[in-house]
């Protein structure tokens, strides 16, 4: 799995358990985001987002979006897309290695 960032976490609201990102990259509604950093390490998939507070698809490079989390993200959280990429020759070395 590869994992590009594409933002970062500038502000969590706590009862609507809601992250607002500024984006560094596009993220659509689907995609598989990964949270990382300031005791925040877990992926999801972004069911809802909002632009200001009119639901959006897609967001790009430049917008901060409202993204639900599953879990508390504070500021200065990395999030990350994750896609399912090739691997490359040493990945695929390494997985082999550790399968048996």
């Amino acid at each position: 799995m590869a994992e590009r960032p594409v933002g970062t976490v500038t502000h969590y609201f706590g009862k609507p358990q809601v992250g607002i990102v500024a984006l560094s990259g596009r993220v659509a509604t689907g995609d598989t985001l990964r949270f990382l950093g300031h005791g925040a390490d877990f992926r999801q998939t972004v069911k809802s987002m909002q632009l200001d507070h009119v639901g959006i698809d897609t967001a790009s490079t430049g917008t901060e979006v409202g993204i639900r989390v599953n879990k508390r993200v504070r500021e200065g959280t990395t999030v990350y897309r994750v896609t399912a990429g090739s691997q490359g020759w040493f990945g695929k070395l390494k997985a082999l290695f550790l399968s048996e």
